[in-house]
């Protein structure tokens, strides 16, 4: 569970109150690149555009330190290149496998391999347009760095009797997006994220041991920088978790029934009703809560939008937070109805505001999405 999602389902278990329930939903929806590419650009090269690295030694960077508890903790941090050949194909065919582009050719020969001198890596107008000729493509993304940082660690936990190693890896891949007939790259993505491994054991020689070698681990974490940009170039799928209240009144229970049927048109009715009838109060805010969750389900941002700023309105009232914004400290557990609100309105804001940029990505699809 992130942070986010612990922090949602603490904030709804305070405002629930009485007979009240709620209920966890998830919903995958599209979000929308950082880079849009006109829809005429329909085929793409990946080329390998990294200098050449001769030998790729580590630096490293060996620490011990022992805790509060005087356990000791052995750490070791590597600094080194990524393989730009595996990395190269892991984004070619990261890409080929959104279907957004109708060919992704791929050039992972070094163009930089036979270079007498070192020059800066940005390609030049020239060799884009001889690559994009040869290629029979329209532009190319080009692969231009691979950094990763690894941290080894190997800790002793007294109260299990066992030693614990963790290797924790931050990759930073860097891609440059070339059109030809222009001077210098349209985008630079600079990206990063993070793999993980672990191993315990009884002691310590066996903790390092069972951990993945620094060579495997640099094939896996090169794989792994070719898919990091994917996202910051092309539209992707997310999953969100919702919140669903379901108790307090008939209507409320016979619509969570409506929910499991997947009929929102008639649960968003019956909540409507329970809006409309209450003047105030915990259940019309519900209500209004579980409208905009229905309409967000049926892929009305607009007017989940509008239904949440009126469960936010009744929030405001019920947290009394007119008076509490004098008070010099005020925690969230004293405005848990306001502030619950206010991150799923948030949430929708979002969306709705990366919808223009989306619907314009989509637009070789014909936004069917």
């Amino acid at each position: 569970m992130t942070k986010y999602s612990y922090f949602l389902l603490l904030c709804c278990s305070l405002l629930l109150g009485g007979c009240q329930s709620v209920e966890q939903l998830s919903i995958d929806y599209m979000l929308p690149a950082e880079v849009s590419f006109p829809s005429s650009l329909r085929r793409v090269a990946v080329v390998n555009n990294m200098p050449p690295i001769p030998d790729n030694q580590l630096i490293v960077e060996e620490t011990g330190e022992k805790k509060k508890d005087q356990t000791e903790v052995a750490r070791k941090t590597g600094y080194f290149n990524g393989n730009a050949q595996i990395a190269t194909e892991s984004l070619a065919e990261a890409l080929a496998h959104e279907n957004y582009f109708d060919e992704v050719v791929i050039c992972d020969s070094a163009l930089r391999a036979n270079d007498m001198i070192p020059r800066e890596s940005t390609l030049s107008k020239d060799e884009v347009e001889e690559l994009t000729e040869n290629l029979a493509v329209d532009f190319l993304i080009a692969l231009e760095n691979v950094q990763i940082r690894s941290l080894r660690k190997i800790e002793f936990f007294p109260d299990w009797r066992m030693y614990v190693g963790t290797l924790d890896v931050k990759v930073y891949p860097t891609v440059k997006v070339y059109l030809p007939q222009r001077t210098g790259p349209m985008v630079t993505v600079s990206a990063n994220d993070s793999i993980f491994w672990d191993h315990t054991s009884s002691n310590m020689t066996s903790a390092s041991s069972g951990l993945i070698t620094d060579e495997n681990m640099l094939k896996e974490a090169s794989e792994f920088a070719g898919v990091i940009p994917v996202k910051h170039l092309l539209p992707y799928w997310t999953t969100a978790n919702r919140y669903l209240f379901t108790g307090g009144s008939v209507n409320m229970r016979d619509a969570a029934v409506f929910v499991r049927e997947n009929n929102w048109e008639q649960a968003i009715e019956l909540w409507k009703q329970t809006y409309e009838k209450k003047k105030k109060g915990k259940q019309k805010m519900y209500a209004a809560y579980n409208v905009a969750l229905g309409y967000e389900m049926q892929d009305s941002i607009y007017k989940a939008e509008e239904w949440a700023l009126k469960a936010q309105k009744v929030a405001f009232e019920i947290d009394k937070i007119e008076e509490k914004k004098n008070q010099s400290t005020v925690d969230f557990s004293d405005v848990p109805n306001y502030l619950a609100v206010t991150r799923y309105l948030n949430a929708l804001q979002e969306r709705k505001e990366g919808m223009t940029r989306l619907n314009a990505q989509m637009q070789r699809f014909k936004n069917d999405f």
